[in-house]
Order: structure tokens, then sequence, then C-alpha cells
């Protein structure tokens, strides 16, 4: 386990090291979402009866900046040691491909709930939480920052270059969380966009921490669970199959 601890203490640290950017910079981001958005659309937009909107917002802002971060970290680490050529150092110790997985994606754990509590804890002040089902709230937010973790390293994996991974964040990362019930309740869509938001796996994970706050949600949080649990374990096997090929990390 020598390996995957000092891989994994390399990754905290990669972060760490530039806090400021990593923690501090996607608090704030979250914190004038909330105060735009509240600001502008508190008494306007009632989602439940007896919660107000800009309580309903902070559950997911906290999730959309755990998942964001999630990804951005094992993918854009990825892509800095394959670019720099210091993969090679990763990849020549006997590490194998679970640990390697493991490590990135463990790493990228941390700096999310690092992110998300920071995200909590900057906004709390604004509403009155409370934790309606801790368990629920917590299981997804594992669950969901472990699926954007895993999908970070699959798009690290896959670009070649910087440009590469900014249009996998950008057409792809970023449509999924905007469109997933961050500000709004899908039932005040029409059919037609319900019925889309429902492929759309981010919605579960952000509908289901959602839960976890308030005991009311879209979808049912069993339902939910299944879902976004099928999604890991698909990109979870996806991403170990592509590991152990050595896919675009071995030339």
């Amino acid at each position: 386990m020598t390996g995957f601890l000092t891989l994994f203490c390399k990754e905290v640290l990669r972060f760490w090291k530039v806090a400021f950017q990593t923690i501090a910079a996607p608090v704030l981001t979250a914190l004038l979402y909330l105060l735009i958005f509240g600001q502008a659309l508190e008494g306007h937009v009632r989602v439940y009866e007896s919660i107000r909107y800009t309580a309903f917002l902070v559950p997911g802002l906290v999730m959309m900046s755990v998942l964001q971060n999630a990804f951005a970290n094992s993918s854009s680490s990825l892509i800095q040691s394959k670019i720099t050529g210091n993969i090679v150092f990763i990849l020549l110790p006997p590490i194998s491909y679970l640990q390697f997985f493991g490590a990135y994606v463990l790493a990228s754990m941390v700096r999310a709930f690092v992110v998300g509590l920071g995200v909590l804890a900057a906004t709390v002040w604004f509403v009155d939480l409370s934790l309606a089902a801790p368990l629920w709230a917590i299981t997804f937010a594992l669950l969901g920052s472990a699926v954007l973790a895993t999908l970070g390293v699959v798009a690290g994996i896959w670009a070649d270059k910087f440009d590469q991974l900014a249009g996998f964040q950008n057409f792809v990362i970023m449509p999924l969380t905007f469109l997933s019930g961050v500000f709004y309740s899908i039932h005040s869509l029409p059919q037609v966009w319900q019925a889309i938001s429902r492929f759309n796996p981010i919605f579960y994970m952000i509908d289901g921490f959602r839960y976890g706050f308030f005991g009311v949600s879209d979808v049912a949080p069993a339902s939910s669970f299944i879902v976004v649990v099928a999604c890991l374990a698909g990109l979870t096997c996806a991403t170990l199959w592509l590991l152990r090929r050595g896919y675009k990390l071995r030339s």
C-alpha cells in the first residue's frame, strides 16, 4: 500500500498547495451564485411549499461545487502529468492500476469535500438549514464525487492537450450540472424537458443530496441511489479497463 498512499498524498498536496485557486475560488463562485440568484428570485420563485428559494438553492450549489471540483482535480492532474511528461514517474514504480485509480479518485473526493464544506460554511449564514436525512446527504455526496472523479480520470486519459479537456468540461460537464436542477425543480419545466432531465445522471445526485436537507425531492431517494450507483459501477469498470490497457498512458 506504500505506492497507493504516496500517490494519494502527492495528489492531495498538489491541490492543497494552491488552495487559494482550488478551494477559495470555487467557494467564492458559489457564494456569488447564491447572492445573485437568491436576491433576484427570492419571493418570485417557490419550489416547495414550506421552503424559501434561497434555502432550496444552497444544497444545489454545494453539490454542484462538489461535483465540478471532483472532476477538475483528477482530470487536470492527469493532463498536466501527460503534457509535462512526468507521468512516467508514476507509471514506472510498481503501482497497480487499481492503486492508481484509487489514489486519483480518493484525492479528488477529498478536494470535493473540502470545497463542499467551504461552500456550506459560507452560505449557511444566509439561510436556515437543517438536515432531515443526513445519511442520504452524505451518501449522495460520496457517490456523486466518486462518479465525477472517475469521469475526470477518463477525461484526463482521453485528452492529449488542455484544449480537449476544456472542451470536455465546457460541453459535457458544465451543461449537465447546470441543467440538473441546481437552480430549479424539474416539476417547473414542461413535460418534454422533465423527461429529458431524467436522462441526466447529475440530476439524481443533486436531487438525492437535497433530499438529505429537506426530506422532499423530485424523485424518490432510493431510485436516485440506484441510478447513481449504476453510473459509478459502469464508469469504474470502463476506467479500470482503460488503465489496464494503458490507453494513452503508455507509448
